[in-house]
C-alpha cells in the first residue's frame, strides 16, 4: 500500500512538472494567459490528475495538481523569450496528443525537450520588414520615392534591432536606438535633392516595425478574460516600448533638425 502511494506521489510530481513546463513554454513565447491556464489544465487532466489550478503573473507561474486528495504545488519564474506562435502551436499539438491517449507522460516530456523555436534567416526578416513598411508608405499616399526611402530606413533599422537583440540589449534601449536609426536615415534621405518632393509619410512608415501590436492585443485579451494583473503588466510594458520609440524619434528629429511627419 505504501509503495502504491509512493508511486502515485511520484507520478503526480512528474505530471505537475510537465504541466508547469507546458504553461511556462506558452507564457515565454507570447501566449495569452487564458490559453496558458487552459492548456496546462488540459494536460494535467489528460495525464490522470483530478484537478489542475494555476495562477499566472507577468514574471511567474504557480501551478497546483490535485490527485487522490493530495495537492502538489510548483512555481517557475518566467523569462520572456520573444513572441513565437510556432512554439505555442507545437505545445498545443502535444497537449492534444495526450488528450487522445497518443502520448503518455514520458512521451510528453520527451517532446517538450525536443521543442526548438523556429527562427527565420535574419536577411529574410530584414527584407520582409522593409517591404511591409515600404508598402504601408505607398498605401498612405506615398509614391515610389517614398517606398524607396522607407525600404532603406526600415531595413537598416531592423538590422540594428536584430544586432542589439543578439547582444541582449534591454528592450527599451533597443526600441529607442532602432527608432533613432530609422528616423535619422529616412529624414536625412528626404533632405537629398532626389527626394525633395517625397511625402513625409516615409518617415512615419519607417518606424512601423516597432509598433508593439501583439503585446497590446494580448493585454486587452487578458483583461477581458479576467487576468487583469497580467493584462495590465503587458499593457504597461507595451506602453513603455511605445514611449521608448517616441523618445528615439524625437531625439533624431531634434539632433538633425528634421521636419515633421506631416
Amino acid at each position: 500500500m505504501g509503495q502504491d502511494h509512493n508511486m502515485s506521489r511520484q507520478q503526480q510530481r512528474e505530471v505537475t512538472r510537465l504541466c508547469i513546463q507546458c504553461g511556462l513554454l506558452l507564457l515565454q513565447h507570447g501566449a495569452e494567459s487564458m490559453l496558458v491556464e487552459q492548456l496546462s489544465g488540459r494536460l494535467g487532466l489528460a495525464l490522470g490528475m483530478e484537478r489542475v489550478e494555476s495562477s499566472i503573473s507577468a514574471n511567474a507561474i504557480v501551478l497546483t495538481t490535485i490527485s487522490h486528495g493530495e495537492c502538489l504545488t510548483s512555481t517557475r519564474k518566467n523569462v520572456d523569450r520573444g513572441i513565437n506562435m510556432q512554439m505555442v502551436t507545437e505545445v498545443q499539438h502535444i497537449v492534444i496528443l495526450a488528450e487522445h491517449r497518443l502520448a503518455d507522460a514520458q512521451d510528453v516530456a520527451r517532446r517538450f525537450e525536443k521543442l526548438r523555436p523556429l527562427r527565420y534567416p535574419r536577411p529574410l526578416v530584414v527584407l520582409m520588414v522593409a517591404l511591409s513598411c515600404g508598402c504601408f508608405s505607398m498605401l498612405n499616399g506615398g509614391g515610389r520615392d517614398a517606398f524607396a526611402v522607407t525600404f532603406v530606413a526600415s531595413g537598416l533599422a531592423m538590422w540594428v534591432r536584430q544586432w542589439l537583440t543578439q547582444r541582449q540589449m534591454n528592450p527599451l534601449i533597443n526600441f529607442c536606438l532602432t527608432a533613432f536609426v530609422a528616423t535619422s536615415v529616412s529624414g536625412l534621405l528626404l533632405r537629398l535633392p532626389l527626394f525633395s518632393q517625397t511625402a513625409g509619410v516615409a518617415m512615419a512608415a519607417s518606424v512601423l516595425l516597432l509598433v508593439p501590436g501583439f503585446p497590446l492585443i494580448n493585454a486587452v485579451a487578458d483583461m477581458f478574460k479576467g487576468h487583469v494583473n497580467t493584462g495590465l503588466a503587458r499593457w504597461a510594458m507595451a506602453s513603455l516600448l511605445t514611449l521608448a520609440t517616441c523618445i528615439g524619434v524625437v531625439m533624431a528629429m531634434s539632433l538633425w533638425g528634421l521636419r515633421g511627419w506631416a
